[in-house]
C-alpha cells in the first residue's frame, strides 16, 4: 500500500521551497496581470483588481503580447501545424497525404467545443507572457469521449526537475467540491467523511492532491508498464482515492527562460519591464498630482480677512470682510509654483513606455514595412534580421509549447483510435517518429527562402549559361521546385508523386521523340517531292 503520509510531505517540501518564489510571482501579477495577483492574498468576487494602479499600460503591454501568441502561432483560420516525421524526405506521397488527413483530425478534435483547447490556452498564453510557464493538462474525458483541456492557476502546481532537465514528479493542489468529487470518482472510493456530506453540504469544498510521478521512482506495492502514475488523495482525511497507470505525463508545462539551479522558469519580458511598471506607475501618481496642484493650485489666504469658508469650486464665493484693506495685499491668491518641468515629466513618462513595449517584443512582432522598393537579395536580407530579432521569442513557444502540447494531444489520440489501425499507416510511416511543424511568422519565413533561394538559383544559372550552356545541369530543377514549392506551403494533393512525375517525363519526352521522328519524315517527304519537281523540270527542259 503506498505511504499516502510520505507523498503528501514530498509535495509540501515542493510548495515549501518555492514559498519566496510566490512573493516575486504576486509582483509581478500586481503589475502586469491583476486578475492573477492571488499568489499570497485572498481575493473575493467583486474585488477591484487593478485598484492599486495609476495606469493601466503596463497591462496592455503583457496582454498585446498574451493575445499575439495565439493570433501568430495559433490562427485559427490557417492549418498552424502539421504532422511530420524525422526525416520527411523518405516520405512518398501517400505517406504525405495521410499524413495531412491526420492533421485535419488533429485539429478537428482540438477545436471541438467540448474540448475547451481555446480557453485553456488563451489562459496559458497570459500565464506564459507574464510568469514563463504555463500549467496545462490534456486528458480524455471519457464521459463525452472527446479531449478536455486545462489550465491550472501556477499558485496550485509545484514541480521537481529530474536528472536530465526535464520535470519529474508534479503536486497540484485541488479543493473541489463534494459533488463534483463524487461524480468524478464514486462514492466507493471517497472517505465516509466525505459521503456523508454529499446530501447536505455537497459544496463543500475537500482539500485534495493530485500527484503524476514517473514510474521508475514509485514507491507502492504495485508494478507499472506505463511510463508515470496518476495518484489523487484526499489531503483532509489522509486518504488515496485513486491510482491508476498513465501512458502520458498530463501536465504540459512549457518554460519559455530557465536558469540553472532552479525547476522554474522566468518570463524574460516581465523581468526587463517589472523596473519600467514600478516606476511608470510612481510617475504616473506624481504627473497626475501635478497636474491637478497645476489646476487647482493650493492657496494662501489672510488670516482674519475672510469670513467664510473658501469655496474653491465652480461658482463658490468667499466672503471677506469689508474692512480689509487690499492694499496690503490679495486676501486669497494662489501659490506661485514652476510648472515648466511637466513637459519633461510626459517626455520620461513616454519614455518608459517605449521601453515596456521593447520588453514585451512589441516592436518584433511584425516584419518592418519596406519604405522603398527593394532587389532580391535587399529582401533576403532583409527577412534574415527579422529571423534573429524574432527567433528569442518564437523558438521556444514554438518547441515548448505549442510542440509538447501538440506531441501529447497526438499521443492521446493514437491510443484511444483516433487515426485508425496502425496496420492501415502507409509503409513509409511505419516505425517512424512523428514531428510536428508549425506555421509562425518565424517558420514561414524561414520555409518560404526556398523559394527565394530558387528564383535566385534561376537567375544565377541564366548567367552561367552565356558562359558555359552546360552549367545548367548543375541544379537538380526537379527536386529544387519540389522543395520550394512544399516551403511556399503548396499541398501535397496538388503535386504529383515522383514515380507520376517520372512517368510523365518519360512520356513527354515519347511525344517529343515521336513528334521529331514525324517532323523528320515529313522533312524527307518534302525533300523528296521537291527532288521530284526539280528532276521533272529538268527533263522537260
Amino acid at each position: 500500500m503506498i505511504d499516502v503520509k510520505k507523498l503528501i510531505g514530498q509535495g509540501d517540501q515542493l510548495f515549501q521551497n518555492r514559498s519566496t518564489l510566490m512573493l516575486l510571482w504576486q509582483d509581478i501579477a500586481e503589475n502586469f496581470y491583476p486578475e492573477r495577483a492571488d499568489f499570497t492574498v485572498k481575493r473575493e468576487i467583486g474585488d477591484d483588481y487593478a485598484g492599486n494602479l495609476t495606469t493601466s499600460y503596463p497591462l496592455l503591454v503583457r496582454r498585446e503580447l498574451g493575445d499575439s501568441i495565439s493570433s501568430m502561432l495559433r490562427p485559427r483560420g490557417q492549418e498552424w501545424f502539421s504532422i511530420s516525421i524525422d526525416d520527411d524526405e523518405r516520405l512518398d506521397n501517400s505517406g504525405k497525404e495521410w499524413l495531412q488527413w491526420a492533421t485535419g483530425v488533429q485539429k478537428r478534435a482540438m477545436y471541438d467545443r467540448l474540448s475547451q483547447f481555446v480557453r485553456a490556452t488563451k489562459e496559458g498564453d497570459h500565464d506564459f507572457a507574464a510568469f514563463g510557464q504555463p500549467v496545462l493538462t490534456v486528458e480524455i474525458d471519457w464521459k463525452t469521449t472527446s479531449l478536455l483541456f486545462r489550465c491550472w492557476h501556477l499558485r496550485d502546481v509545484a514541480w521537481c526537475e529530474k536528472y536530465n532537465g526535464t520535470i519529474g514528479d508534479i503536486h497540484r493542489n485541488w479543493c473541489p467540491d463534494v459533488r463534483t468529487l463524487h461524480a468524478i470518482f464514486g462514492a466507493d472510493k471517497l472517505h465516509a467523511n466525505v459521503t456523508k456530506q454529499l446530501d447536505k453540504t455537497p459544496y463543500n469544498t475537500i482539500k485534495c492532491r493530485h500527484i503524476v510521478i514517473p514510474a521508475d521512482q514509485y514507491e507502492g506495492d504495485k508494478k507499472y508498464r506505463t511510463p508515470y502514475v496518476s495518484i489523487y488523495i484526499d489531503i483532509e482525511n489522509n486518504h488515496l482515492i485513486s491510482e491508476v497507470a498513465s501512458w502520458s505525463q498530463i501536465y504540459c508545462i512549457p518554460r519559455w527562460q530557465t536558469v540553472s539551479g532552479s525547476q522554474y522558469a522566468y518570463s524574460p519580458a516581465a523581468v526587463a519591464g517589472l523596473p519600467d511598471a514600478r516606476l511608470l506607475q510612481a510617475m504616473t501618481l506624481t504627473l497626475l498630482e501635478a497636474g491637478e496642484m497645476a489646476v487647482r493650485p493650493p492657496l494662501i489666504a489672510t488670516k482674519e480677512a475672510l469670513r467664510s469658508d473658501i469655496a474653491v469650486y465652480a461658482g463658490g464665493i468667499t466672503w471677506v470682510d469689508a474692512q480689509y484693506d487690499e492694499r496690503l495685499g490679495e486676501v486669497l491668491r494662489p501659490i506661485t509654483q514652476d510648472k515648466s518641468v511637466l513637459p519633461f515629466g510626459l517626455e520620461v513618462s513616454e519614455e518608459k513606455k517605449q521601453m515596456l513595449q521593447q520588453a514585451f517584443y512589441l516592436n518584433k512582432l511584425s516584419l518592418p514595412p519596406a519604405d522603398r522598393e527593394m532587389t532580391a537579395y535587399e529582401t533576403s536580407q532583409r527577412i534574415q534580421e527579422y529571423i534573429r530579432n524574432a527567433l528569442p521569442l518564437f523558438e521556444p513557444m514554438e518547441t515548448e509549447y505549442n510542440g509538447a502540447l501538440c506531441e501529447m494531444t497526438f499521443d492521446s489520440l493514437m491510443r484511444v483510435g483516433a487515426f485508425g489501425p496502425v496496420e492501415e499507416f502507409p509503409r513509409s510511416l511505419r516505425g517512424e517518429d512523428v514531428r510536428f511543424k508549425f506555421e509562425s511568422p518565424l517558420h514561414q519565413a524561414i520555409e518560404r527562402q526556398k523559394g527565394q533561394k530558387f528564383l535566385e538559383a534561376k537567375g544565377l544559372l541564366r548567367e552561367a549559361a552565356e558562359i558555359d550552356p552546360a552549367a545548367v545541369a548543375t541544379v537538380d530543377a526537379r527536386v529544387a521546385l519540389r522543395d520550394a514549392l512544399s516551403g511556399i506551403g503548396i499541398d501535397a494533393k496538388w503535386m504529383r508523386s515522383e514515380e507520376k512525375v517520372e512517368a510523365q517525363a518519360q512520356k513527354m519526352q515519347q511525344q517529343q521523340e515521336a513528334q521529331q521522328a514525324m517532323d523528320m519524315a515529313t522533312q524527307g517527304a518534302d525533300m523528296a517531292a521537291t527532288a521530284g519537281k526539280a528532276e521533272q523540270s529538268l527533263a522537260a527542259a
